[in-house]
């Protein structure tokens, strides 16, 4: 009974962290940025850009910012320009930089950003096997296989581990945000950039999460399997 209570939710929690994932890594809000800047010749008047990016994706568009938190989230998912421009984010990361001075240069932004597309192809992959594993592993209830989706459960949360870790990086010491204010305020002497993380970015941890105790679960089911077989 116990067995069959740890295999459900083992099922379960594997479940969500695939979801989780799926949704995390297919969407484009791991980063929300709002531009503003007061252009030289202007007179009292801001513009704001918006930037959302995901793995796969990159989009801008202009608006109004206000002033209320919770209306700036609002707009950022609802109430969205019509005129949005959107691009590869593999190939046009935030911030998008040419500057020959700047360190971070257009080619080593591809680099950085292949390794952490491989880990998460690695951790798609397997996530797939794992859960194969599981079908397989119900209805002849073996040990080896309860162990082996326990253990590619396990090595997929590391895995998505590592892109959150390397996108943290990127986000906090290689993308070079100083150079791309400071090349900003050439055509606008007042540009401020704010960059937070969006709710893509947060979901990342809980499929971690979930994937790590189902594989946990699993282990455990195969060793007490093991044990009294």
């Amino acid at each position: 009974m116990k067995r069959n209570i740890a295999i459900f939710f083992g099922a379960l929690f594997g479940a969500l962290g695939v979801l989780l994932f799926l949704v995390a890594f297919g969407s484009d809000y791991w980063l929300l940025v709002t531009e503003v800047g007061k252009c030289s010749g202007e007179h009292n008047i801001e513009n704001v850009t918006f930037h959302h990016e995901g793995f796969f994706w990159r989009c801008w568009f202009s608006g109004v910012a206000e002033e209320n938190t919770a209306n700036i989230w609002k707009f950022w998912y609802t109430n969205q320009s019509p005129s949005k421009n959107c691009t590869h984010a593999y190939l046009s990361p935030y911030p998008f930089l040419r500057d020959e001075h700047n360190s971070t240069s257009y080619d080593s932004a591809v680099i950085y950003r292949g390794f952490w597309a491989v880990f998460l192809l690695l951790g798609v992959v397997a996530a797939i096997i794992a859960t194969f594993f599981i079908i397989c592993a119900a209805p002849f209830a073996s040990h080896i296989l309860f162990k082996a989706a326990g253990g590619t459960f396990i090595a997929a949360g590391i895995l998505f581990s590592l892109v959150v870790v390397l996108y943290v990086i990127w986000v906090q010491a290689v993308a070079d945000m100083e150079s791309y204010t400071n090349m900003k305020r050439k055509d606008c002497s007042e540009f401020t950039p704010y960059v937070v993380y969006g709710w893509s970015f947060l979901l990342a941890p809980a499929g971690i999460f979930f994937s790590l105790l189902s594989g946990l679960l699993f282990l455990l089911v195969g060793r007490h399997i093991h044990i009294h077989s």
